[in-house]
């Protein structure tokens, strides 16, 4: 007897992951509009990119030579509370998340070696146990796009 892999049929997994939204989600819109109060302008690159840019980041600052990501835990395979590798189809879903490790690693130092800076923004430090309340998260991305010298990531308050 052959085990059921999925609790929903195959149509219904399909829209329900067509319903994942990959840009302009709540947060980022929600970060855009704190960040564009403070007085910061920036640039949100759709599917070719920002200028030679590697990857597609979430926000772009071109007077600060800043580029802001906001991961999702799970896709991107973050070390914390919110990710768990799925029982089903497992070698599929780990070989998925390693492969999406290495492209951000990899434009990561592409961006380092054109001279831009990365920040990551961890969906642990926006919500789940691990939240960081959002003035201060806002507060800090701010400090960095002016301040910071090199690549950061922002993760929940328990985890480093």
């Amino acid at each position: 007897m052959r085990r059921k892999l999925d609790i929903v049929d195959r149509r219904t997994r399909s829209r329900m992951m067509a319903g994942i939204r990959g840009r302009d989600t709540k947060i980022e819109v929600r970060i855009r509009k704190a960040l564009w109060g403070l007085g910061f302008r920036y640039r949100i690159p759709r599917a070719k990119g920002y200028k030679g840019l590697p990857g597609i980041p979430d926000m772009v600052l071109p007077k600060y030579r800043a580029v802001i990501l906001i991961n999702g835990c799970f896709f991107h395979g973050h070390d914390c509370h919110l990710f768990r590798l799925p029982k089903q189809n497992r070698q599929f879903w780990k070989e998925k998340i390693e492969k999406n490790r290495k492209r951000d690693a990899s434009f990561s130092n592409a961006r380092k070696t054109l001279g831009w800076k990365t920040l990551i923004v961890w969906e642990c430090s926006l919500r789940g146990k691990t939240a960081i309340p959002f003035d201060l998260l806002v507060e800090k991305l701010s400090r960095w796009v002016v301040e910071g010298a090199g690549d950061m990531e922002l993760h929940g308050e328990s985890e480093n």
